[in-house]
């Protein structure tokens, strides 16, 4: 509402259905322009307009990158009903009353349009804007913002499908080598909701002399486009870990979860801003670069993903902190001696064989910390230009 000191005592919008927290394409915006006076005022016409653009800005060097793009434009002349008007065609508004100017128009249908956003170098915003010209004075205008929402459906046979890869890498030691690392994974699909747990089935081997960690992370990646440069902004959502791996071995993870955090659909259909998310699945190695793999997601609209693979999730979500549980509790009976000369780690050990961190000057060196539980997740940010040059930025 913006209210006016002198002649103007009210000047406002007010849609139809004020608890309606989105549009979709097709759907019909509506509402009233609601106008009080202090004063006898005469008033030219008053005018809507409804806008939708995406906008991109952000500074390279002294330059500053800007791009626009259009998704909306609609005008209208509002008209108050029985009122009557002068030869001009302008109206006299009178203190002590009340004036609505009706309004409504369609929105263009689903494909037309993106949905709304707000990022770090750039929006998606949707508005009405009214405008009230009058004679030999300022035009007074009032905005108000709607959200819309495209909806993007995951149950296609192509985001149903299954997703995987495989990476390695060879690790030296001042300029010797030392051995190899790899990563073998797979997803069962690639299109989730949020809310949803996404099963990960992943082979790791190490034979270098380090002790490396499997990780697991959902990453959001932001590209800006604007004066035919392009920015990046990548963020890390949520992760999962796995258990130390020593010189000579291997693990494997068989249906370990990561949950999709609540977060905004994917968003591929607009020219200068695009949203696009990943499974990273990742070894950190001590000493050198990690080896990551990263298998795309498409996050789809909440209430379009699959019920059925979302329970089935869940459950096995519960399953399987359950039996990592149970695999803590003390055995009904001691173990014989002669089964010690096999590899007997527990699968989820209470102390972690090294203090490890995401960075590259990570300590190398054996701790018994106490018992602790596992800690929450942790997120981070990462901001990286196309030259790929990344700085992380804590957000947690």
């Amino acid at each position: 509402m913006v209210a006016m000191a002198k002649r103007v005592k009210t000047f406002q919008i007010i849609f139809s259905d004020p608890s309606k927290t989105f549009y979709c394409g097709g759907d019909k915006v509506s509402g009233r322009v609601q106008v009080e006076v202090n004063e006898v005022t005469r008033v030219s016409v008053v005018k809507l307009l409804g806008v939708g653009c995406a906008k991109v800005e952000y500074a390279k060097g002294k330059q500053r990158c800007r791009q626009e793009a259009e998704y909306l434009r609609y005008e209208e002349v509002l008209l108050l009903d029985d009122q009557p008007k002068d030869s001009d065609g302008s109206v006299i508004l009178r203190p002590g009353n009340k004036y609505e100017y009706m309004f409504g128009f369609e929105l263009p249908q689903q494909g037309q349009l993106v949905s709304s956003y707000k990022g770090k170098f750039g929006y998606v915003q949707y508005y009405v804007k009214a405008l009230m010209e009058r004679p030999q004075q300022p035009t007074f205008e009032c905005k108000k913002a709607f959200e819309v929402e495209e909806p993007l459906d995951v149950n296609t046979p192509d985001l149903l499908s299954p997703s995987g890869g495989m990476k390695e890498k060879k690790v030296t030691c001042m300029f010797i080598p030392d051995g190899q690392v790899s990563l073998n994974a797979k997803i069962d699909r690639r299109g989730f909701c949020e809310g949803e747990d996404i099963c990960i089935n992943a082979k790791f081997e190490n034979t270098c002399s380090r002790i490396v960690v499997p990780k697991a992370a959902i990453i959001a990646k932001h590209t800006y486009q604007a004066n035919g440069r392009t920015k990046v902004f990548r963020q890390k959502l949520s992760s999962v870990r796995g258990n130390h791996i020593i010189s000579g071995m291997c693990d494997a993870w068989q249906g370990k979860t990561i949950r999709v955090p609540k977060i905004k659909p994917s968003m591929l259909g607009c020219n200068i801003i695009r949203v696009e998310y990943a499974l990273m699945i990742y070894i950190h190695i001590p000493g050198s670069e990690k080896l990551i793999l990263e298998l795309p997601l498409v996050i789809g609209t909440a209430g379009l993903g699959s019920r059925s693979n979302s329970v089935s999730s869940q459950e096995g979500s519960v399953s399987n902190s359950s039996q990592s549980w149970v695999s803590l509790r003390m055995p009904s009976e001691p173990p014989s001696y002669c089964d010690l000369t096999r590899d007997c780690r527990l699968d989820q050990p209470l102390t972690p064989l090294l203090d490890d961190v995401d960075g590259d000057n990570s300590p190398i060196f054996m701790n018994t910390p106490a018992f602790q539980f596992p800690p929450t997740s942790t997120c981070s940010e990462a901001e990286e230009d196309y030259h790929g040059n990344a700085r992380m930025l804590p957000v947690c």
